[in-house]
């Protein structure tokens, strides 16, 4: 599992909390929680936008603790609360993520689930260097884990009891571990250091000499494997026993990261045993390797010391003053590159090309910049501490950049708002109009007369009443016609026209008492249709009456919010600038602090080359006054240049530290 999955796999595994269940749960499979139903829709916006991309958990945590704090969620406030621990964790804010675990994960949650979230808990404080925090939380963990999350939990307690000096307790938990295959070479390399630490040489000896000599072609294992002859022939050295000490360290690889400080080892070892012509056999091949590399820089003493030892005072004084001039050239670009750290340009060179939009303590710095102060910071930038800075440098510019999106937004809202008032009062005077009408009841009143007339209509029968526009357009023309007809002299012309009337205006009558009912049911099923426009007139009056009422109330809350709102942004905003600042600062001071130590090294080294140089020149010139002629002669060979100081053998806390807890394969 990569680490970027941890935090995200701890808060999927959460995500699915659903309390009440969880006994039943635990009857089929005590090690997951039960699949739950999504019950409040904010909560699926939530997963949703979780979901959606593994970097989105401060959208998702963004949401998730408004719709907590406005109550939108009642069906899943537990479930709420382990996804916002999970999402926290994911975030590094771990003091927030752990106080939520102490509350949630008690006997409610299936065991499995509990010790996974304590188990990634303490491997993530591990990670960031709270090692009192990781053992807290891995102690939490009740009864076993699977094999290989148990071999892993047991090497990350061990590796906290080392940090912290605890050697003989980290000895006594590995001494009697068993565990899978490829965890036992880790186990036995961490015992042989603990081992040396606590002064216990030659129980350590067969056990790293077993982790030295192991037989693999994984690269995490060779590197190892040469840590463990390392660790061995510099804890022989630093014991005065450089004849065993040269038996491990000549097992390192010489293409391998530790063999810089393996030859330069084994040439102090074979000088501790007179041997100083062997031991230029190391010591020149180390010379020829980059200066940055502290094992490098002593080599530029070591080989002119062996010179002298030889009595080879022309080769020795002539490598003391290349190593002058290769000092005070790299002396100069830590100047320069100290400048560049103090005007504010290291963090600009290091994230200037990050184009890793992730945030959080997964991410890691992978290519160093081409800028004058980066090749002096390989092994600060390789430092866990160092790194674990960086990534809070970034994930504080990350949280700025939310923030200045925030701020965005909060104008964007507040533009809302105004344009809804200028709206507000532009509509207003339409509204009042409106109101003021009293529409509604004259309609009401209106319908009331068209219910009377045709209740009317329908008792008296009066299927003309009823008539369509063309109906009533014929029989408007039979009047008159009557009218004529009756002014006609009598006989048989006058009475034919008389009947055809009569005949007309019959029919029309017959057709419209055919269909008066029918007539009837539809001025009522208009009637009925007529009431419901009037019931849906009168809500949406009321609404009108209400915006009216509450519209510059509501107008006004959103403001106050939104302003309110833009003014904790624009705190927190400063708060992280300050803090963002102070974060810069004390990265430039750690880098500055560490390209200065070189300088001072350099510097030191430097004054040795100078005296060793200074004795071999007062010596050359002693042997000319003893010439003939010019004083006695010395029959002494004269005295090798001086060693160079400090002494080439690590100190205790030199040795290789712990081993790495790996990811399981």
């Amino acid at each position: 599992m990569t680490p970027g999955r941890l935090c995200l796999g701890l808060a999927i595994a959460l995500l699915a909390a659903a309390v009440p269940d969880v006994w039943a749960a635990r009857k089929s499979n005590p090690d997951k929680l039960p699949s739950i139903r999504v019950q409040d829709l904010h909560y699926g916006d939530v997963l949703f936008h979780f979901w959606a991309d593994e970097d989105a958990g401060l959208a998702a945590l963004t949401r998730l603790e408004a719709y907590n704090h406005w109550q939108r969620m009642p069906h899943h406030a537990i479930d709420a609360q382990l996804l916002a621990a999970g999402l926290y964790l994911q975030l590094t804010m771990h003091n927030e993520a752990g106080a939520r675990f102490e509350t949630l994960l008690g006997d409610n949650i299936p065991a499995g689930v509990r010790n996974k979230a304590w188990f990634y808990l303490g491997k993530i404080w591990y990670e960031r260097g709270y090692y009192d925090r990781s053992e807290q939380a891995l102690s939490r963990i009740q009864g076993e884990l699977a094999p290989q999350l148990e071999a892993e939990r047991t090497h990350l307690l061990v590796n906290v009891l080392m940090r912290e000096g605890r050697y003989d307790d980290a000895i006594a938990r590995l001494q009697s571990w068993q565990g899978p295959a490829d965890w036992m070479a880790y186990a036995r390399f961490n015992l042989g250091v603990a081992l040396v630490r606590a002064g216990r040489l030659p129980e350590a000896d067969p056990i790293l000499t077993s982790v030295g000599t192991l037989q693999s072609d994984n690269d995490e294992l060779l590197t190892m494997r040469d840590k463990a002859n390392l660790a061995l022939g510099f804890a022989y050295l630093q014991a005065d026993r450089a004849a065993q000490a040269r038996v491990p360290l000549e097992r390192v690889r010489l293409d391998g990261p530790y063999s810089s400080r393996a030859l330069l080892g084994d040439g102090w070892a074979r000088a501790a045993l007179g041997d100083y012509r062997s031991a230029l056999v190391p010591w020149l091949e180390l010379r020829q390797r980059n200066l940055l590399d502290a094992a490098v820089q002593e080599s530029y003493l070591a080989v002119p010391y062996a010179y002298g030892k030889l009595n080879a005072a022309g080769q020795s004084a002539e490598y003391y003053e290349a190593a002058l001039k290769s000092f005070s050239s790299e002396s100069d670009n830590l100047d320069a590159a100290v400048a560049r750290i103090h005007d504010g340009h290291m963090l600009e060179d290091l994230l200037g090309t990050d184009k890793d939009m992730r945030y959080g303590w997964f991410w890691q710095l992978k290519t160093l910049p081409d800028a004058p102060q980066s090749r002096y910071l390989y092994t600060l930038l390789a430092d866990n501490d160092f790194q674990e800075g960086l990534k809070n440098y970034r994930d504080l510019n990350f949280l700025q950049r939310g923030l200045s999106r925030w701020d965005d937004s909060m104008e964007a809202f507040a533009a809302m708002i105004d344009t809804r008032e200028r709206a507000y009062a532009e509509r207003l005077p339409r509204a009042d109009a409106l109101l003021a009408s009293d529409a509604p009841t004259r309609l009401r009143a209106a319908r009331a007369a068209v219910d009377s007339r045709l209740n009317a209509i329908e008792t008296g029968h009066d299927v003309a009443a009823l008539a369509t526009a063309e109906e009533r357009e014929q029989l408007a023309r039979i009047a008159p016609l009557e009218e004529q007809a009756v002014a006609l002299p009598p006989g048989l012309e006058g009475d034919a026209v008389t009947d055809k009337l009569r005949l007309i205006k019959g029919v029309l009558y017959w057709q419209l008492d055919a269909s008066f009912n029918e007539r009837v049911y539809d001025q009522r099923r208009a009637l009925r249709e007529l009431d419901a426009a009037l019931e849906e007139l009168q809500n949406r009056w009321v609404l009108v009456q209400n915006a009216r009422a509450t519209v510059p109330t509501n107008t006004g809350e959103f403001a106050n919010r939104i302003a309110a709102l833009a003014a904790r942004i624009k705190s927190v905003r400063a708060r992280l600038v300050d803090t963002s600042g102070q974060q810069s600062l004390y990265l430039q001071r750690v880098a500055a602090t560490e390209l200065s130590a070189q300088k001072d090294r350099l510097a030191a080294y430097a004054v040795q080359a100078r005296y060793a140089l200074a004795d071999i020149y007062d010596r050359a010139a002693d042997q000319s006054d003893s010439a003939p002629g010019r004083g006695p002669a010395s029959a002494e060979a004269p005295p090798p240049a001086p060693a160079p100081s400090p002494e080439p053998v690590p100190s205790p806390e030199t040795l290789p530290g712990p081993g790495p807890a790996p990811e399981p394969r």
